[in-house]
């Protein structure tokens, strides 16, 4: 099947590029002496410690995550394809989709039968479908 593209702006394309080169920039933000300790995960935690290294933001240690990091609006949350996701539980949530702007993620949760019918009827009203696999 021929992957449909979304009518984005000028101004959207360029952002969504710049997004993309703002996440490859992006650093892996990790918990604080997490490569010291096994016992303590990588997944980010804020370092709150009143003689926190990482805290005051000396150089040698990881970076914190902080608002300069983020995407711009116009693109956030979008999918990389440049569709906005919305997820669907039935065949009548496919009636609310706008194909022009939005994919859909059909819900881990429906079942097979269901599922065939959903990717049926996206597919009769030219509707993307984000995880089509059966």
């Amino acid at each position: 099947m021929v992957r449909k593209k979304p009518k984005l702006t000028e101004e959207e394309l360029r952002l969504l590029k710049l997004r993309e080169e703002m996440n490859r920039r992006r650093p892996e933000f990790i918990r604080q002496e997490s490569w010291r300790y096994v016992r303590v995960k990588k997944s980010w935690r804020r370092p709150r410690g009143i003689d926190s290294k990482m805290r005051l933001k000396k150089k040698g240690k990881p970076p914190l995550v902080s608002i300069g990091y983020r995407n711009p609006k116009l693109v956030r949350g979008l999918h990389p394809t440049g569709f906005r996701e919305v997820i669907v539980y039935n065949v009548k949530d496919l009636e609310k989709v706008d194909p022009d702007r939005e994919a859909v993620r059909i819900a881990g949760s429906v079942g097979r039968r269901k599922r065939i019918e959903i990717i049926e009827k996206a597919d009769e009203l030219g509707i993307v479908v984000l995880n089509r696999r059966l």
